[in-house]
């Protein structure tokens, strides 16, 4: 019987600590510990804090590996820039100067239709993404209000998309003075694409990285 191991198991349970801290922290087997302090009731307080730091080890733990796996998939897309292969480039670049630094979705905005229509043209051939998986918002201003269904069909017509992969629109209000300023201008507003996969966003991470000779530690977390 390890008396001193048993009798400080005993006291620090007492005070709150976990069976498996303490069978760390003594270096004997969880079952041991166990057993040396199953008659040893926690309160509620102590309980609770238990409850709360194995919530924060999970979500750390499960952070790590998601870090762990993004990285992979920014290797993914370094290799894949080593190939050179101009479309692959070009997307790339594009996304770099007009997407979102999302971490786990592809997110893509912009008013110029051969740009939305190029950008697509990249996610179909180098990452063979069919069009079930895309997503379109249409962003509009008031004074499009009128012309929704029309502009909303445009783009459509831009993306070759059908009309399920079409999301509510968004509207932007704004004041008379900025009305003055905005009118005849964005006559079809702007469009955002959408393609939810960790895997291909941080691929195009990684291939911008390697593409311009440089590390973003805060792109994988």
């Amino acid at each position: 019987m390890k008396t001193v191991e048993r009798e400080t198991a005993r006291k620090l349970r007492a005070q709150g600590r976990s069976v498996k801290e303490l069978a760390r922290l003594l270096k004997v087997s969880p079952s041991s510990i166990s057993l040396w302090v199953r008659d040893i009731e926690l309160t509620e307080d102590q309980q609770e804090e238990l409850r709360r730091r194995g919530n924060i080890a999970a979500t750390a733990s499960i952070a790590a590996r998601g870090v762990v796996r993004r990285r992979q998939f920014q290797d993914e897309g370094r290799s894949a820039a080593r190939e050179r292969n101009l479309l692959h480039v070009a997307g790339c670049m594009l996304f770099w100067a007009e997407g979102s630094r999302e971490r786990n979705k592809v997110d893509f905005v912009n008013s110029d239709p051969a740009m939305v229509s190029f950008f697509l043209r990249f996610l179909r051939t180098c990452f063979d993404v069919p069009d079930s998986k895309m997503r379109i918002t249409c962003n509009l201003f008031a004074d499009h209000a009128e012309r929704q269904r029309k502009i909303e069909e445009f783009w459509l017509n831009v993306t070759g998309l059908p009309r399920v992969c079409l999301r509510k629109s968004t509207v932007n209000r704004y004041s008379k003075y900025s009305k003055k300023r905005r009118r005849n201008k964005l006559p079809y507003g702007t469009c955002r694409i959408t393609v939810y996969d960790t895997r291909i966003v941080q691929g195009i991470y990684g291939a911008i990285q390697e593409y311009a000779d440089f590390d973003r530690e805060e792109w994988l977390m």
